[in-house]
C-alpha cells in the first residue's frame, strides 16, 4: 500500500516537505515498507489521505536512507514506525498519556483513530497550539516501553 503515498529519501525531500506545507498539517511516517507494523499503518494512512486531504498532506519517511538520519536522531526516533506532525513547519506535539508528546510510536488501530488524531492536531494547531491532548480512549493508544538515553 505504501507505493500510494509520496515516499521521502533525502533530507533535503524531508526540509522542503515540511517548509512548504502551508496551512496543511503534514502527517510524516518514519519507517520502512518491509516492516509489518508500517504496512498496517501505511495500509491506514493510504485508505485515510483522501478523507483528511482538506487539511492534511501525508508522506512516507524511508528510514533506511542514511540520509534521513538526522532526524532520526534529531527527534529520538528509535522505535518503528513513529509518526511526527508538522503545522506551518513548527513541530506539533500530542500528549497520549506517554512521557514523549513529540510522535506517535506504532500503528493506528484503525482508520478513524488516525482521522481523529490528524482532526485534533488540525484544530489545535489552527488555534495557534503546540501540543494538543489526544483525542483516543487509553486503550486505543499503543503502549511502549520508552528508553532515554544518558537518564
Amino acid at each position: 500500500m505504501s507505493y500510494l503515498l509520496e515516499t521521502l529519501t533525502k533530507k533535503q525531500d524531508i526540509d522542503t516537505i515540511i517548509r512548504d506545507t502551508i496551512d496543511k498539517l503534514l502527517v510524516l511516517r518514519f519507517g520502512r515498507s518491509s516492516d509489518p507494523v508500517c504496512l498496517q499503518l501505511d495500509d491506514i494512512l493510504s485508505k485515510s489521505e483522501k478523507d483528511v486531504s482538506k487539511f492534511a498532506r501525508i508522506a512516507l519517511v524511508d528510514v533506511d536512507c542514511e540520509q534521513v538520519e538526522v532526524y532520526l536522531k534529531y527527534f529520538d526516533i528509535t522505535f518503528i514506525p513513529s509518526t511526527l506532525f508538522f503545522f506551518n513547519a513548527h513541530h506539533m506535539k500530542m500528549d497520549s498519556g506517554s512521557p514523549d508528546h513529540t510522535k506517535w510510536v506504532g500503528a493506528f488501530h484503525r482508520k478513524q483513530d488516525f482521522i481523529d488524531v490528524v482532526e485534533e492536531i488540525f484544530r489545535g494547531a489552527m488555534k495557534g497550539k503546540l501540543i494538543v491532548n489526544c483525542p483516543l480512549p487509553p486503550e486505543r493508544i499503543p503502549k511502549f516501553q520508552l528508553l532515554y538515553k544518558d537518564v
